[in-house]
């Protein structure tokens, strides 16, 4: 990161040693100045006060305030003089559309929550109308609480695609595949037809990246992990799974195949750079070490893992193994019922220090990258997002350090983590243009947003009720 610092570092150099030079500046779009600036880079650098100069959608230099106004003449300018500005948070593991199932059936064991509530709803109800709906309410609620970057598994990828890029977010998408018919698929071959046509559609796309998504090693045969292996490696595409997420599903495949999920999937050769795994609450140390050898990202699901009692995820062994771990919420249709990846960092948090003993593991400055430039590296997007560098996307969001539960404050990356909330959030910030400004969703009409969800869990009660006994009938 030497590099990166630098730089930032020659224009000013130069500009000392040369005091006759012209003083014309640079042109940029944004100057935004805060309190501090956590750049998430290697160095861990902080600068207080901190700028973001922005061209073009990414940043073109990092520094103090007074170092960015003598070198950039900006269009606009941005201040959150109490606030600590930071790189956009990275959800691994969503659901997004199922947030109009928030809270439709809570406190049950996964498959019971599944075949009894989540199955029934979705087969009466999961439309490109709903899918479209449900996600344009995920990205409000993601941006308010500072998500700038998702991955998502769900059925409809491309309507969740539209409204991601109406939103303004960036994502990486998974079509669902599963054996069994879904909402917009009957069988493997619509599954394959309809997911090559998202990934041509949405190929190239800035923000949206198009992936494959088989649901887990119990819910699809060998013929359709290696078929969708195959449509990802073909267009260079994502590859996105569930993961050792239960008991159950551990003997499942061990008595189907006499072995671990992870070791499943790499004999059918289906694991690699481009697969993002959800979960992995039962990997042993050989499964790490494989994830780990074949560049396999994870995403750590704590909130949702407690909530359906799935188990604790190895996350410290993970990490001490090479893999790259990043955080997620998973959806909020009763395996969370919120997308606040604050809360994520929290819980992994104490999930760690509990479940081992130790007080030292997974400290705050881990979880802090964890939700941002491991997120991004889990994703394989480490090379744009995750961290401010010059040269990186701006995707950058403040934080406003105002309120009691931020004060006093002794170490700042403790107060993000362990104190900070959702609605602390006062900019939130994708390439360079701003969805969220601490008083308003920019890019989405939000008042529509919410009464078109309150419209559908109308739809989705009517269509789950008991039909009316006929006239007559005893």
């Amino acid at each position: 990161m030497l590099a990166a610092a630098a730089i930032v570092a020659a224009p000013l150099l130069a500009a000392a040693e040369a005091p006759h030079a012209p003083s014309k500046k640079s042109s940029c779009d944004v100057l935004v100045t805060a309190a501090h600036v956590i750049t998430m880079d290697a160095a861990d650098r902080v600068l207080s006060p901190g700028a973001i100069a922005i061209k073009g959608g990414a940043i073109v230099a990092v520094g103090t305030p007074s170092e960015l106004s003598s070198l950039y003449s900006p269009k606009q300018r941005i201040s959150r003089p109490r606030s600590v500005l930071l790189p956009g948070l990275v959800n691994t593991h969503t659901h997004a559309a199922m947030n109009l199932l928030r809270g439709i059936a809570d406190d049950l064991p996964l498959m019971d929550w599944l075949t009894k509530f989540i199955f029934p709803a979705e087969g009466k109800n999961v439309s490109p109308a709903f899918v479209k709906a449900g996600t344009l309410l995920a990205c409000a609620e993601m941006v308010r609480g500072g998500t700038t970057t998702f991955a998502d598994m769900y059925y409809f990828e491309s309507d969740v695609a539209s409204a991601v890029d109406q939103c303004g977010m960036r994502a990486v998408l998974g079509e669902t595949w599963l054996d069994f018919p879904v909402p917009d698929h009957k069988d493997l071959a619509e599954s394959i037809a309809m997911t090559r046509a998202f990934l041509q559609k949405w190929k190239g796309h800035p923000r949206v990246i198009a992936a494959v998504a088989p649901h887990a090693p119990f819910t699809n045969s060998k013929e359709s992990l290696v078929a969708a292996r195959d449509l990802a490696l073909e267009f260079k595409a994502p590859l996105l799974i569930h993961l050792s997420e239960t008991k159950d599903e551990q003997k499942q495949i061990a008595e189907k195949y006499g072995t671990t999920p992870a070791k499943w999937l790499e004999s059918i050769g289906f694991l690699g750079p481009n697969v993002l795994a959800a979960h992995g609450v039962w990997c042993d140390a050989d499964d790490l070490r494989l994830l780990a050898e074949r560049n396999v990202g994870l995403a750590h699901n704590p909130e949702s893992n407690m909530k359906l009692a799935s188990g604790i995820a190895p996350v410290v062994a993970a990490r001490k193994a090479g893999v790259a771990v990043g955080l997620g919420t998973d959806g909020v249709a009763g395996s969370n019922n919120d997308l606040d990846m604050w809360e994520a960092m929290d819980f992994a948090g104490k999930l760690a220090k509990v479940s081992s003993g130790d007080p030292t593991v997974l400290p705050a400055r881990d979880l802090l990258r964890m939700a941002t430039i491991e997120g991004a590296r889990a994703m394989k997007l480490d090379d744009r997002i995750g961290s401010l560098e010059t040269g990186k996307r701006a995707d950058l969001i403040a934080v406003d350090l105002t309120r009691a539960r931020t004060h006093p404050v002794w170490d700042l990356t403790s107060t993000l983590v362990y104190a900070a909330k959702e609605s602390d959030v006062s900019l939130t910030m994708v390439e360079g243009r701003v969805l969220w400004d601490g008083v308003r969703v920019r890019t989405l009409d939000e008042a529509k947003v919410i009464r078109e969800a309150d419209e559908w869990r109308n739809k989705i009660a009517a269509s789950l009720a008991p039909p009316a006994p006929r006239a007559g009938a005893k």
